[in-house]
């Protein structure tokens, strides 16, 4: 499996009164030679400084493609693994080791390798949506993100029987789309259930105008309701092109901020949840300009994965990319 390697004592050295955290990042940036990477649901202090703000895979994607020898990912600790798996001569450090995330953690690796051993008989054709370890993903066929899950399906080898891990909101969406039937591990994000069907019907009694765009994590009366169900990625692009001046938006608060930069002039209202008027993720919200400061400073907490586990893992992703083509 993979680990975070221990927090030095100076990590939690408290950060000097009066300092420019934000000038102090930059000039860290450039003597790390490093790239900041900043997941969607990030705080806006955050995405304003990173280099590239994106989802999970696109983003180590983009790390990929620059000369940079230190990778910091604002996200959770999936992400900067899987940045790692991609980038595995460098080294990948994220700001909090607690950042975790409810989907990873509802599929354990040991717990799939007990699954798929204990039910052999079935010869399961494993997809994994990349919101999930390591480990997972090295016991899996194919890698999936939300924008490419139908098309990925839809690839799978005809008569296989298809296992979905982790999120049974994703696979229902899917299933729903392409009629092929899968077994759905029943893994869910924390802050997409928590949209619901009364908390949507709420929110556009005051803008009935309003297109609602739902991520696919979202449970199905959600999806039901809403105008468009997309990935991060391309929610942006619908609410580009699309002519109305106000959405409605379940997912994340963090993708308001992105939303607002890159489609000025337009309104983006949070979806809210049965509890709060906006979803906030905690593990996301971990993040804080000072721990990215301590954590380029220190380099530390940093992502180490074994090699052989590494490949193996790496292995799906390039199925998924093939496929993609």
């Amino acid at each position: 499996m993979s680990s975070l390697q221990p927090c030095s004592p100076v990590l939690s050295a408290a950060v000097a009164p009066g300092l420019d955290l934000r000038a102090e990042i930059l000039r860290l940036k450039r003597e790390r030679r490093a790239v900041i990477l900043a997941h969607n649901y990030q705080d806006k202090a955050i995405q304003e400084i990173a280099d590239f703000v994106g989802d999970s895979l696109g983003l180590a994607y983009r790390a990929k493609e620059t000369s940079a020898e230190v990778i910091v990912f604002c996200g959770v600790h999936f992400m900067a693994e899987t940045a790692k798996i991609v980038n595995p001569g460098r080294v990948v450090v994220l700001p909090d080791k607690d950042a975790g995330c409810s989907l990873e953690q509802s599929c354990p690796a040991e717990a799939l390798q007990a699954y798929l051993e204990k039910h052999a008989d079935k010869d399961f054709y494993v997809i994994a949506y990349i919101n999930c370890s390591g480990g997972v993903k090295a016991l899996s066929d194919c890698i999936c993100t939300s924008g490419n899950a139908v098309k990925m399906v839809q690839a799978a080898p005809a008569g296989r029987n298809i296992l979905f891990v982790p999120d049974a909101n994703l696979g229902s969406w899917v299933m729903e789309q392409t009629g092929r039937p899968m077994e759905l591990w029943q893994g869910s994000c924390y802050v997409h259930v928590e949209f619901t069907r009364d908390s949507i019907l709420r929110i556009r009694e005051q803008y009935p105008e309003a297109p609602v765009v739902a991520h696919p994590e979202c449970p199905f009366a959600v999806r039901l309701l809403a105008d468009e169900v997309c990935s991060t990625e391309k929610m942006v692009e619908y609410c580009q092109n699309h002519p109305s001046q106000q959405f409605i938006i379940a997912t994340e608060s963090g993708m308001l901020h992105r939303l607002r930069r890159e489609c000025p002039g337009k309104e983006f209202i949070p979806g809210p949840t049965e509890h709060c008027a906006c979803a906030d993720c905690r593990y996301m919200k971990l993040n804080t300009l000072e721990k990215l400061y301590r954590c380029l400073r220190d380099l530390e907490p940093r992502v180490e994965m074994p090699e052989e586990l590494r490949q193996r893992a790496e292995k799906p992703i390039l199925r998924m990319l093939e496929l993609s083509r």
